[in-house]
């Protein structure tokens, strides 16, 4: 499970939004090796915030654990692998309590539907939407997430509507889409949306922040966008 630049992006924006919301409690849906939570738990050092990864894969679940436990924050960082399905229902159904709620949760899904699949089977399940539908997601986010809390999610740019509107039908308000580009010259690939929850349903009068991340310069180098974000990650910017 390798790092990609646009997770690496992802993890930057929404620790600068978690920054500033004072969240006690983050679930991290899907969390591969770890990423996501070890750049939200490095911002969230002063508050404390405790944040729960879940990972179905388990030789990458094995990963993520590990490098939490090497991480100066491994006592507010905890693991669970198994599916997001698995991990509602264990309250709902097998505790027979309400599951914990969640002032934010973040995602990098799976996002691959009729693409060619890889020999590999763990690529698979990262990558490909079979193993968890966006419907299904969404359905446990609504579940999870606190009233008026954040859901955070990075999804290509041509199905960003779709995630919107499933979202939507499950009273998760988009408040912010950030659309990211390699460079100047190309149409932007991936987006981050950023939706809030309130039972009420949409607010018809809510208006959306439209922003927009350009990762490279024309002379090929970073952008200042791109460096202030991952500045306080990247060991060389």
């Amino acid at each position: 499970m390798k790092v990609c630049t646009d997770a690496c992006l992802f993890g930057a924006w929404a620790a600068q939004q978690i920054s500033t919301n004072n969240a006690k409690t983050i679930l991290d849906i899907g969390t591969g090796t770890g990423l996501l939570s070890l750049m939200l738990a490095q911002v969230t050092e002063k508050s404390k915030t405790n944040i729960t990864a879940v990972e179905i894969e388990s030789q990458a679940a094995a990963e993520a654990s590990s490098n939490f436990t090497l991480s100066p924050w491994k006592e507010r960082l905890h693991l669970v692998n198994d599916s997001i399905q698995n991990y509602t229902a264990t309250f709902t159904h097998v505790k027979h309590t309400d599951p914990p709620f969640f002032d934010v949760i973040i995602t990098n899904p799976p996002f691959y539907e009729g693409d060619l699949k890889s020999p590999d089977a763990n690529k698979n399940k990262a990558s490909h939407s079979t193993e968890l539908a966006w419907s299904t997601l969404i359905e446990n986010v609504a579940t999870l997430l606190m009233d008026n809390g954040s859901f955070m999610v990075l999804v290509p740019t041509l199905r960003a509507y779709t995630m919107q509107k499933l979202a939507e039908a499950q009273q998760l308000n988009l408040v912010e889409e950030v659309l990211v580009y390699n460079d100047v010259k190309h149409l932007p690939f991936r987006s981050f949306l950023h939706f809030q929850k309130n039972k009420q349903g949409l607010h018809k009068e809510l208006i959306v922040i439209r922003n927009k991340i350009v990762i490279k310069n024309t002379d090929n180098s970073y952008s200042t966008a791109f460096t202030d974000l991952l500045k306080d990650y990247y060991l060389h910017l």
